[in-house]
């Protein structure tokens, strides 16, 4: 490890994503990604005290993630390794799904975890991690670390995003990851991967989601999909549903990080389930209608 960089100064409340930072790079285009930086990005705009948490490489890639996020105020704390920075090419399909080439041995894949990244944890309120970043051992352990060092009241968010990615997930991982969190947001898909690896009884998503919270005592979880709508259930209630906006889609890049935030930011300002589940709509449907991950909001929507 080489250095440290951070733009944010270190207070109670803090609402950190931590894992990949890379840039998604589409034909002779590249756009600032990766889910903690996406989630951070929109949980700011909300005027809240984001951070992503991630590791960079000592190259021209990882000098322009720097200059990027100077240039549109991204709050971060980056380590500088001895490996490349994070690169996805993206390829999009017709109806404007993405398809991900995620390179191996990348930056992100080594987060050291960092005097100054126990600190945050010590001051952080909710956290969202996924499985991508765990694919390599010292991300994930450092990931473990950082949620194993957050305050231990009832009312902090350990938010578990599945988002899994070609082959980079395994069961003990995700078997891991869900007793770790008490959120936990999925799609569709993952949710057929899901009760496949674990059994899961029943054939709907009401039966397969309520498993999910009674196995791993989850306060929330969040279901999306696509078109179709998003669920949102948790052990009390009856679930919420919404359907998907109507809208011309340039890419769904991000949409799901903008999703995550909106909701949390949503739920920390202590709107009802219901409340940021409108909420977290609005702001994917908005992004899906913008190219890359990291659009400005406009203020009407906050």
């Amino acid at each position: 490890m080489k250095n440290n960089f951070t733009n944010i100064k270190v207070m109670p409340g803090m609402i950190v994503g931590i894992g990949e930072l890379l840039w998604d790079k589409f034909d002779n285009n590249k756009k600032l990604g990766g889910a903690p930086g996406n989630f951070a990005y929109h949980v700011s705009q909300f005027g809240l005290p984001g951070c992503a948490i991630s590791a960079i490489g000592n190259d021209d890639d990882g000098a322009d993630i720097l200059k990027m996020i100077n240039d549109i105020n991204i709050p971060v704390a980056i380590s500088t390794v001895d490996y490349p920075t994070g690169i996805v090419n993206i390829t999009m399909s017709g109806n404007g799904i993405p398809e991900y080439e995620i390179c191996k041995n990348s930056a992100w894949d080594y987060i050291p975890f960092t005097e100054q990244f126990e600190e945050i944890a010590g001051n952080t309120i909710a956290v969202c991690f996924g499985s991508l970043a765990q694919r390599n051992e010292a991300s994930r352990n450092t990931i473990y670390k950082f949620i194993n060092s957050m305050p231990h009241e009832k009312n902090i968010l350990k938010i578990y995003d599945i988002n899994l990615r070609q082959d980079f997930y395994s069961k003990e991982i995700i078997d891991q990851s869900l007793n770790l969190c008490n959120i936990l947001k999925i799609n569709d898909n993952e949710l057929d991967t899901i009760a496949e690896l674990f059994n899961l009884p029943g054939n709907n998503y009401s039966d397969r989601c309520h498993e999910l919270i009674n196995r791993y005592q989850l306060r929330i979880l969040i279901l999306t999909c696509g078109e179709k709508g998003s669920y949102v259930f948790t052990p009390e209630s009856p679930h919420s549903f919404l359907p998907t906006p109507k809208v011309t889609v340039a890419d769904t890049v991000g949409a799901g990080d903008s999703f995550t935030a909106a909701f949390t930011a949503s739920i920390l300002r202590g709107k009802s389930i219901y409340e940021a589940h409108q909420k977290a709509v609005e702001i994917s449907a908005f992004v899906c209608t913008q190219h890359g991950a990291m659009p400005k909001i406009p203020i009407d929507f906050l």
